[in-house]
């Protein structure tokens, strides 16, 4: 079985900022690319931002320059460091992860967090 757990959404004033925590634990061989998609109300789920195994991102338009996306391979680990943050992120946050699970095809397969909220006011 893979866990992605993600913690640190919130509830914070427009111009602030959070940062978000994603871990993946249980069998895993390797983790490929992980990412940070949200869904508001009424939308569909869009990426945030993506990383690659070896440090390389990209993130969407509208978060370039206020969003900074890390990884600590050697904790299964992703972070989202949300700056100047505006009252259209509000949304639910999933981490992404590409897992090759220890038991499976041998193939890498999707698994995602199950979200946290993050709500900024204006």
């Amino acid at each position: 079985q893979v866990q992605l757990v993600e913690s640190g959404g919130g509830l914070v004033q427009a111009g602030g900022s959070l940062r978000l925590s994603c871990a993946a634990s249980g069998s895993i061989l390797s983790i490929n690319a992980m990412g940070w998609y949200r869904q508001a109300p009424g939308k569909q789920r869009e990426l945030v931002a993506r990383i690659t195994k070896g440090g390389i991102t990209n993130y969407a338009d509208s978060e370039k320059g206020r969003f900074t996306i890390s990884r600590d391979n050697a904790k299964n680990t992703v972070y989202l460091q949300m700056n100047s943050l505006k009252p259209e992120d509000t949304a639910v946050y999933y981490c992404y992860a590409d897992v090759l699970p220890k038991y499976g095809t041998g193939s890498y397969r999707g698994y995602w967090g199950q979200g946290t909220q993050v709500t900024v006011s204006s």
